[in-house]
């Protein structure tokens, strides 16, 4: 049997040669040391012509790599109605070239509540992702748009966001950060089997179960203070409870990609892959 997630890295893993480098380098690498998906970390801007796409697919194709795209950080669906444009092209030129290169799912940040409620950002928010998903279709760029879950309390970007922005479109789902879940109400909580349990439940009744099969997740340890999020750690440095996580993700037959955001990234991407081997009892075929 073929593992229920692939398992891989958020940006090019560090050991990643010089030659051939670059995308292609990183999916070769990926593929050699035992990891099936990457991540593109498109994350300043989207600078990538027709021709590498093309390449891209390519490699993805011959190593049968999954890719999927962090689009620019500087988007934001609750931006000023002037700003709102520079936002939209960001998410949207990640889409189509994503799209080009031969990858699945586009995951950004949604933006910032302003300190307003999060009630009446989702009101502007939910019509202008509608406004991409309708273009991106009109124009065959069939991705999955995944607004990731934030760390940050201020951030747009709960659990509940994401769940309400993807119920009420197609080709939206979840991008769940189970780092960011745990960091974001800053005291330590979302770390046990039941508290994940809770999570997974509530995402397979709103989205139904076969949603489940398909997650997007972003991983690593965390350090957070009472705000949330303070940056990334090693999984051997911090309190997330992994085995808890990956038994409450088997428990509810979830698959998908698990993408580590840890600073020795493909390291612990493999602890990953090799614990929910463990948690889950499956083996590679």
């Amino acid at each position: 049997m073929t593992l229920s997630f692939k398992f891989g890295t958020v940006g090019s893993p560090s050991g990643t040669p010089k030659k051939p480098g670059g995308t292609i380098g990183a999916i070769a690498f990926s593929k050699s040391i035992g990891l099936d998906t990457l991540e593109l970390g498109w994350v300043q801007s989207v600078r990538v012509s027709e021709e590498t796409c093309a390449l891209i697919k390519a490699a993805r194709d011959e190593h049968k790599v999954a890719l999927s795209v962090h689009a620019p950080y500087f988007i934001n669906l609750n931006a000023l109605s002037d700003e709102w444009p520079k936002s939209r092209k960001r998410l949207m030129d990640a889409a189509h070239y994503g799209y080009l290169a031969g990858v699945t799912d586009i995951i950004f940040h949604p933006g910032s509540y302003f300190g307003n409620d999060p009630a009446d950002v989702l009101k502007i928010a939910i019509p202008r992702l509608e406004g991409c998903v309708k273009e991106l279709q009109k124009n065959g760029d069939t991705v999955t748009l995944r607004p990731e879950t934030m760390g940050k309390s201020a951030m747009l970007g709960s659990f509940e966001d994401a769940l309400a922005m993807s119920k009420a479109m197609d080709m939206v789902q979840p991008c769940i950060d189970f780092a960011h879940l745990h960091a974001r109400p800053g005291d330590g909580s979302m770390n046990t089997y039941d508290e994940w349990s809770r999570v997974l439940e509530k995402y397979g009744k709103t989205l139904g179960s076969k949603a489940l099969k398909n997650l997007h997740i972003h991983l690593s340890g965390i350090e957070y203070g009472p705000k949330g999020e303070k940056n990334h750690l090693p999984l051997s440095e911090a309190d997330l409870d992994l085995k808890a996580l990956f038994k409450a993700l088997h428990e509810f037959n979830c698959g998908g990609r698990i993408l580590c955001e840890s600073p020795i990234m493909e390291e612990d991407a493999l602890v990953m892959k090799k614990t929910w081997m463990k948690v889950s009892g499956e083996k590679e075929k």
